[in-house]
């Protein structure tokens, strides 16, 4: 019988790997923390809406500024070590409002600033992040990988991690950030234990480096002239304004609406975690067995009647069901569009052709967000589920047949033939 530790990181996969899920794992219990906390904190400082709000969009603002740059550096430098460099970074801020709160010097919009620092900082990271994968197991692996990397941040940013950082805030408004220092520092210590990762094949090195701006341009074009990649970045764009348009008024349709209440509202993030989980679980079951796209199409399916159910349902049992199931099937869409990009775009090109789908995730989300507050302003709280409902299904429709391209589609540089990762 197989030992725990080949279950979640099969031998194969090589040791690098195993540091780098130990890594991600770990920065993820930090994040999870902080996902309660600084919530918390900034609630603590201040009653003004716009405020609290801001601290909200400082998650998102630096992907729209620097999601474009993290990804050309990451082509051009070691991975690694700017994996590094950032958490490093993302520590060092943290320390820094440790220190004002440990003096009761702390206001609004330190707290506020550390946010923006720390968030772009973060971009750096996830950008980075995403391009080692590749680098590290075969592509054949690319799904169970990534469903491993994914199970952490569920377990670990999404059930564990904030309970343990509400108790903490509890305890002294200082020590959940100081805690997560530690989990920053711990993941830094070990992802640098992997092999140093080379950097990624450029143009001769007499050759002048080009400007950021070049760099970004070209791989803006190059996904842009890879039909299968294109598609894919415009259905996560799309997807994205569909989904948020209810989700930013998600609290108070729980709260007023289905008349679930605060506790009510934290269980439906919960129960979305709890599908996840499961999809978890059998994901390798389902690659073994449904074809990617397949799995898409259900996946992208169960969306547009997620909107639906939550248009018509008055009843907080059932939301928490669908909740459940969103887990499910976001959780198996995430994996194999992720497991699909990577496999289609070249090393040299992972960190930029990443940031423009997360430029497009982030972007989507702010875009949807706006849609879904003056739409439930004016219609009231069910009608941004309504919007989505229809906009998902027209979508739906249109990317049903594409999806079996994007699946099948041969990256332009086979990388089949690659060296496999050294074994312990």
């Amino acid at each position: 019988m197989p030992s725990l530790g080949e279950l979640v990181a099969p031998r194969r996969m090589g040791r690098d790997f195993r540091w780098l899920l130990a890594s991600s794992w770990t920065s993820n219990v930090g994040d999870g923390i902080a996902l309660a906390a600084a919530p918390l904190l900034i609630a603590s400082m201040t009653s003004s809406p716009i405020l609290v709000a801001a601290g909200a969009v400082l998650q998102f603002l630096p992907w729209l500024i620097f999601g474009l740059h993290a990804g050309a550096i990451a082509d051009r430098f070691d991975r690694r070590r700017l994996v590094m460099f950032a958490n490093a970074a993302r520590a060092l801020v943290l320390a820094g409002l440790c220190a004002f709160l440990f003096t009761d010097t702390a206001n609004i919009w330190v707290v506020l600033a550390a946010a923006f620092l720390y968030g772009t900082a973060e971009v750096f990271v996830d950008t980075t992040s995403s391009t080692l994968l590749p680098m590290l197991v075969r592509p054949a692996d690319l799904g169970t990988s990534n469903a491993r990397l994914q199970a952490g941040y569920l377990v670990a940013n999404q059930f564990a991690g904030p309970p343990i950082g509400a108790f903490l805030f509890a305890a002294g408004h200082a020590l959940p950030f100081l805690v997560e220092v530690v989990c920053v520092l711990l993941a830094v210590v070990l992802i640098s234990r992997m092999a140093r990762t080379p950097v990624p094949p450029r143009a001769a090195a007499f050759e002048k480096p080009s400007p950021v701006h070049t760099d970004i341009a070209e791989g803006v074009r190059w996904m842009w002239r890879n039909p299968p990649v294109r598609m894919l970045v415009l259905i996560i764009l799309t997807f994205n304004i569909t989904w948020a348009a209810p989700w930013g008024v998600l609290v108070l349709y729980a709260t007023e609406h289905l008349h679930m209440g605060a506790v009510g509202y934290g269980a439906l993030t919960t129960a979305s975690a709890a599908g996840g989980i499961l999809a978890t679980l059998t994901f390798g079951w389902m690659e073994r067995h449904v074809s990617f796209a397949t799995l898409m199409r259900v996946a992208l399916s169960l969306e547009v009647l997620m909107h639906l159910a939550f248009a018509l349902t008055s009843v907080g049992w059932v939301a928490l069901i669908i909740m459940f199931v969103f887990g499910t099937y976001a959780f198996v869409w995430g994996t194999i569009s992720t497991t699909v990009r990577q496999r289609l775009v070249p090393h040299e090109l992972q960190g930029r052709v990443a940031s423009v789908n997360m430029v497009g995730v982030f972007g989507g989300m702010v875009i949807g967000q706006a849609l879904g507050g003056v739409i439930a302003q004016v219609w009231g709280l069910t009608a941004p589920w309504w919007f989505a409902f229809v906009g998902a299904a027209i979508t739906l429709v249109l990317v049903w047949k594409p999806i079996s391209h994007i699946v099948n589609a041969k990256p332009v540089a086979d990388d089949d033939e690659a060296q496999p990762a050294k074994s312990p």
